[in-house]
């Protein structure tokens, strides 16, 4: 284990005790104190192999403690999002390694949810009603969330500061550079706008149809359906006999039958239905703008080629935040992440503002 491997384990630990500090639930609060004891438990042991002293250990980085500060302002499921992405990435790149040196696949690679379920269902105070909630939330953690807006940015800022910089080689940055680029940021907008709506309603749609069918078969064959919640039970690892008694332990309740059956069949998240396309959509549609604008600001107060290396500065600005932004999920140097997205963003301008120039040249001549 290499030190960068330590703080990604104190990391994990800091935030899965954040995580059971702010969980309501006191059986998942407990799965995550035995994660936050799982992973310090590792970094101790690198240290005590290297015959180091626990006081050796580092405190949680810059990275973890902004990922805190975003659970504390917009709630910590973006934090749990956010550790099992890591937690995959890590088993991921240890089977790699492990097939690159043909080294033998023991089996202890695999991530950490897995073994979030095996305490689950290990403790006997925790239920299937709780193993069903987490799975909820596993499924539905607002990591995705967090990177779609990060995504949304990137997105608008790429696209538009492009298509400014093509404009304003055609034009030497002045005539059509403001309006081209405003025209850009709304094109673009309510373009991703209307895709995001149309993803969620018909999504929406396809979920509401599946639930129906479901609850039809939930009363013309519910033996069918308890068996089946048992192999699914099963498949996730718990033995047998258990799986039966929270089978039969749900069927009990016609509703929430209904309700763990959509959840572990079909993998259906009921919140994802309490969504409204028209948020979505707004949500999609003021990201982008968010993004889209900053290449376009300085043309509305400047134009020519000060108005070019003003819009390029803040654009290569506000590409270094967005890379700096992507390592909350993929741990990565917060300069080589934001360094490499300023580099392909000023590439791609580049080469559109020459596009541009030569396009103007050629209508000029």
């Amino acid at each position: 284990m290499s030190l960068k491997s330590i703080q990604t384990e104190i990391d994990a630990a800091y935030l899965y005790q954040k995580l059971a500090e702010h969980e309501e639930d006191s059986a998942i609060a407990q799965v995550f104190a035995q994660m936050s004891s799982i992973e310090k438990g590792h970094a101790l042991a690198f240290l005590k192999a290297q015959n180091l002293p626990e006081t050796a250990l580092p405190g949680p980085s810059g990275r973890a403690k902004t990922l805190n500060s975003i659970g504390r302002i917009f709630g910590y499921d973006y934090v749990l999002g956010v550790l099992m992405d890591t937690e995959k990435s890590i088993s991921n790149a240890m089977l790699v390694a492990k097939r690159k040196t043909n080294s033998p696949v023991s089996g202890t690679e695999t991530n950490h949810v897995k073994i979030l379920r095996n305490i689950l269902n290990g403790d006997a105070k925790v239920g299937s009603k709780a193993i069903t909630k987490f799975e909820s939330r596993h499924r539905s953690v607002g990591g995705n969330a967090l990177r779609a807006a990060v995504l949304g940015g990137n997105d608008g800022l790429v696209s538009n500061f492009s298509l400014v910089m093509g404009v304003a080689g055609a034009s030497d940055g002045e005539s059509g550079v403001l309006v081209a680029g405003l025209a850009g940021l709304l094109a673009g907008a309510l373009s991703m706008a209307l895709g995001e709506w149309i993803s969620v309603k018909s999504s929406q749609e396809l979920y509401e149809n599946q639930i129906q069918l479901e609850l039809e078969e939930l009363e013309t064959n519910p033996e069918g359906e308890q068996q089946e919640l048992s192999l699914i039970y099963q498949s996730k690892g718990i033995n047998k006999t258990e799986a039966e008694r929270m089978a039969a332990e749900a069927m009990q309740d016609t509703a929430r039958a209904h309700q763990v059956l959509i959840e572990e069949e079909l993998g259906i998240n009921p919140e994802e239905l309490k969504g409204s396309a028209i948020e979505a959509a707004l949500y999609s549609f003021v990201l982008f703008a968010i993004g889209a604008i900053i290449p376009v600001f300085p043309f509305l107060f400047i134009s020519g080629f000060k108005a070019v290396l003003y819009s390029s500065a803040l654009s290569a600005l506000g590409l270094f935040g967005i890379g700096a932004a992507i390592t909350l999920f993929t741990g990565k140097s917060v300069w080589y992440s934001g360094l490499r997205q300023v580099f392909f963003g000023l590439i791609a301008a580049a080469i559109t503002f020459g596009i541009g120039k030569i396009i103007g040249v050629s209508l000029a001549g």
